[in-house]
């Protein structure tokens, strides 16, 4: 098969809803327009309230559809304290998204809890096993979680065999000083992957999207190693991960030298400096990014700038934009700690529902 024809075809492979007929502001629309919402099962759970942009209330999954989303990512945990983003969770949420008509993305962190560049520990009951057990570990859940899915009905489109893997993961088996560990567990996921679903798309997911000599260090490398995927993702925070220029670079680079399709696998942005849950934001600058304000404005410009530079990478490999999440309002209880109640999300203000509960204008952004 020509190259030329590999990003249509696996645009196309991935519609699940209808498109409008060009985005918001002109240009074709992203293939792919989602939203993390892992957050949402527990914010339902403790009274987490949804409205549209006319305030009226319903369904968080249908208000971000009508609004222009097709796809909804959603992170598994092996065994969370709080008994959020397991299996059994994102096996409910999937089902409501696909009834939706919307697509999946299934993010595994192969941990108890958050896996990001500073933290890859391994799950509590895979502390102990030798580097074969392991791998064999890898596989079983991955393969658990997305058999699962398949047979209810629900397969997964795309997989991310571990969250932002700047320095790998399952410290220190797969760690950035071993590639030899790292592809092995790679590797494993990966077959769990296609042995559920040949037509389920595996991604490599790293953080700091503007850091063009970071994504050239790790694909180059996990090529020598022989480590397999089919879409490359990245994280993408203005805030933190280098200017938009920077970002258009690394995009741009990563595509034209490696061939894979891209998505933006998290980004956000705030839309308010104000807290609403008495722990304090991430992010309280009130300009975050030059000349963009932490507005509900502001917000809007800065994500269809981002949208905006992934539909532009060459060759049509620029598939879409997931944001982070979307769904994480202040809602009493749903902190970031899953083993302390009494925690806050310090998030709040990057929801895509402003502090009324109402969607925000960003989600046409996205579009």
């Amino acid at each position: 098969m020509k190259r030329s024809l590999l990003p249509l075809l696996l645009c196309l492979a991935l519609l699940t809803t209808g498109q409008p007929a060009q985005a918001e502001g002109g240009g074709r629309p992203l293939a792919i327009r989602g939203a993390d919402i892992s957050s949402l099962a527990k914010s339902e759970a403790l009274g987490g309230v949804y409205r549209d942009r006319k305030g009226r209330p319903g369904d968080a999954l249908r208000i971000l559809r009508d609004g222009g989303l097709n796809y909804v990512r959603l992170k598994v945990w092996v065994d969370p304290a709080d008994g959020y983003n397991d299996k059994a969770r994102v096996l409910a949420i999937a089902k409501r998204a696909k009834a939706l008509g919307m697509g999946l993305l299934v993010d595994f962190h192969y941990s108890d809890a958050w896996a990001d560049p500073g933290k890859q520990n391994k799950p509590a009951a895979w502390a102990g096993l030798t580097y074969e057990q392991l791998k064999q570990a890898v596989y079983d859940h991955t393969f658990d979680v997305l058999d699962a899915l398949r047979r209810q009905g629900t397969t997964a489109d795309l997989v991310q065999t571990g969250n932002e893997l700047n320095g790998g993961l399952l410290w220190p088996d797969g760690r950035y000083d071993d590639w030899p560990g790292m592809a092995g567990l790679l590797g494993a996921a990966h077959d769990a992957v296609k042995a559920v679903s040949s037509r389920t798309k595996v991604v490599i997911h790293l953080a700091n999207g503007g850091d063009n000599g970071l994504y050239r260090w790790w694909f180059d490398t996990a090529a020598q190693h022989g480590i397999r995927y089919d879409v490359i993702g990245l994280s993408y925070y203005p805030y933190w991960h280098g200017t938009l220029d920077a970002f258009q670079a690394n995009l741009n680079d990563v595509a034209t030298r490696y061939g894979k399709p891209l998505i933006v696998a998290e980004t956000a942005y705030p839309f308010t400096t104000a807290d609403k849950d008495g722990w304090e934001n991430i992010i309280t600058s009130a300009e975050p990014y030059p000349g963009h304000p932490a507005t509900p404005a502001g917000q809007a410009a800065l994500i269809r700038k981002v949208s905006d530079l992934v539909r532009a990478v060459p060759g049509g490999l620029g598939l879409g934009v997931f944001y982070w999440e979307a769904t994480w309002t202040g809602v009493p209880g749903n902190g970031w700690d899953p083993a302390d109640p009494s925690t806050g999300n310090g998030w709040e203000n990057q929801a895509l529902f402003d502090y009324s509960d109402r969607l925000l204008p960003a989600i046409g952004a996205i579009r």
